[in-house]
């Protein structure tokens, strides 16, 4: 995990300031996390702790969380024994993914006695541990017996033990010696396998970083690192050390191109090259915060839209089916001039064929050279009744045609419309949108209205950026606001841009008259590229033109709308320059 021991370590470097900081408030908003507010000199601070396998941490929080209106068990528990407690230390054994907090507090008897939590960020196997001044579990915020694990219970009573750990070397405290001696008695392995099973305490990320910078990017094997590798290795090693004892880290944040967060370090990430887009933040802290955050916020989000995300799939399969269907039916309509023909021919001989004929050998007079065409018969109908259904079936063609072609139409324009909520379902960052979206299917008819006590809530305003030249770019959130934006809100001489044959926002560049600069085009281009469905491509077509040339079909859906005297941009999508123009 990327919360490793050296991470860690510079977790416990922020916490420390925060000695002498009395406990002023305790709460714990689920069943795996635990806030500890703490009224320090430097004002009031608050310790998160989570001890939940997917997000397993502890550091300094300023997010607001909401709390349970009766405390669980545990929560009681901790303020009853550290309830105005004073933080006096916080410590690490060497790089363990463990931090103790040692509180000073006053017990039943008024004697001053010291309290340890025990935070223990170790993946599935992560808990908070309480701790007496004799070493004693009190309680732990997960409790493990003897069916659980054998090797290490935690129950209230029992003495607290260390997790068991390997003999490894600590990055911190060991020589260039030793490392060079612990790499060749390495068995060939990757040499960033070979680093975390020689290290405690560094993350996978962090062992491919420094494999990254010995090897100038190549693939290296712990049996074959040539002596300049080795050298630039350990200096890699070095400067690591030097940057997280003088507090000098630089907390990383990577990202794929769709902005999901993937992982996060307290050094310059240069692994990934140009396939990440990197965000630095200032604090350890700050990072936690925020990497955990919006992971729980996406997550969330794409819980709450699962079921919408099925609706759309299913609709959008089975219109596509219908539309393959359709066409289908449409070819089979080519054969109507044939039809036409058979009856033609057979109403001008009709002297020539008698009933109960099972076929007709006719010239075909419509060609110059008049060759004979057989005609298959119905024996139960008269030469007249036979020419009456070529006929029949030619004008069942003629309306089918029509019909079909319609349909198949509309079917396309169902089908682009469910693709465009999709994309905005896909990039949905608040449940607001999510309902503003789960709304418009309402009105659609693609969802069955649910009355609800109360008014829905408001939608959000378009997401607004603005351009290094100081014009206000807007962009809509979903189909509807895409209308209001392009149709109502826009003035004449603002400038509307849009993907070209891509579902996306609506972006509308705020004039106020002036002609906006080149250099806004290709800004407002590229948010728009980024908010559509076609961010991950390395050039999207996006068009451009006056607000006024844009119209609305009659009877179209949300956010289909028609445009003339328009010229093309190409562009290359960029989530992070996009990110830079956004107006928080």
């Amino acid at each position: 995990m990327a919360l490793d021991g050296a991470f860690l370590c510079a977790v416990k470097n922020e916490l420390l300031p925060l000695m002498g900081g009395r406990v002023e408030k305790i709460h714990q908003p689920s069943r795996e996390e635990i806030v500890i507010a703490l009224r320090t000199k430097q004002g009031g601070k608050k310790i998160f702790i989570s001890a939940n396998a997917g997000s397993a941490r502890v550091h300094i929080t300023e997010n607001n969380v909401d709390n349970p209106q009766t405390p669980p068990m545990f929560c009681m528990l901790l303020r009853k024994h550290l309830g105005n407690g004073k933080l006096i230390d916080v410590r690490q054994d060497g790089l363990e993914r463990i931090l103790f907090l040692d509180f000073e507090c006053v017990n039943e008897l008024g004697d001053i006695v010291t309290v340890t939590l025990a935070c223990e960020i170790m993946g599935r196997c992560s808990n908070l541990i309480m701790l007496s001044s004799e070493g004693r579990i009190i309680d732990s915020i997960k409790r493990v017996d003897e069916e659980m694990s054998r090797e290490r219970m935690v129950l209230p009573g029992m003495k607290y033990t260390l997790p068991p750990r390997d003999e490894r070397l600590n990055f911190l405290e060991c020589e260039p010696e030793d490392i060079e001696k612990r790499l060749s008695e390495a068995n060939s392995a990757e040499l960033s396998k070979a680093l975390i099973k020689t290290f405690e305490g560094i993350s996978p990320i962090l062992a491919r970083e420094w494999t990254f910078f010995a090897g100038r990017g190549a693939h290296i094997q712990s049996d074959e690192i040539t002596q300049e590798q080795l050298d630039r290795l350990l200096f890699t090693i070095k400067r690591t050390k030097e940057l997280l004892l003088n507090g000098e880290c630089c907390f990383s944040v990577v990202s794929d191109k769709e902005g999901t967060l993937k992982d996060f370090s307290f050094v310059r990430l240069s692994q990934f090259g140009t396939l990440m887009y990197t965000r630095e933040l200032s604090s350890a802290s700050e990072l936690l915060d925020y990497f955990y955050a919006e992971r729980d916020r996406v997550s969330r989000a794409k819980q709450r839209a699962n079921d919408l995300f099925k609706l759309l799939v299913n609709l959008t399969e089975r219109t596509s089916r219908r539309i393959t269907a359709q066409r289908d039916e449409l070819s089979a309509c080519a054969d109507r001039e044939l039809h036409k023909l058979y009856g033609d021919l057979i109403s001008a001989n009709m002297y020539r064929i008698s009933k109960g004929d099972s076929t007709a050998l006719l010239e075909n007079f419509y060609d110059e050279s008049c060759p004979q065409v057989e005609i298959k018969l119905d024996v139960r109908k008269t030469p007249a009744q036979n020419a009456q259904y070529y006929y029949n079936e030619y004008k069942k063609s003629v309306t089918a045609e029509q019909k079909l072609t319609e349909q198949i139409e509309k079917g396309e324009e169902e089908l682009q419309y469910l693709e465009s909520v999709f994309d905005a379902l896909t990039r949905a960052v608040t449940e607001n949108d999510i309902i503003q979206l789960r709304l418009e299917l309402q009105e659609q008819g693609y969802i069955r209205t649910v009355t609800k006590k109360g008014k829905p809530p408001k939608a959000l305003p378009p997401l607004e950026y603005k351009s290094t030249d100081g014009f206000s770019i807007l962009v809509g959130r979903n189909n509807v606001q895409n209308d209001k934006l392009s149709l109502k809100f826009a003035e004449k001489s603002d400038m509307w841009l849009h993907t070209q044959g891509i579902t996306g926002s609506h972006v509308l560049i705020c004039t106020d008259g002036a002609t906006p600069p080149d250099k806004t085009i290709e800004e407002a281009a590229i948010i728009a590229a980024v908010n559509s469905k076609g961010r991950s491509s390395n050039l999207v077509p996006v068009d451009y033109c006056l607000a006024k040339y844009v119209k609305k079909p009659v009877g179209a859906k949300p956010g289909k709308v028609i445009f003339s005297n328009y010229s093309t941009a190409f562009v290359k999508p960029d989530a992070e320059f996009a990110e830079s123009l956004r107006v928080k």
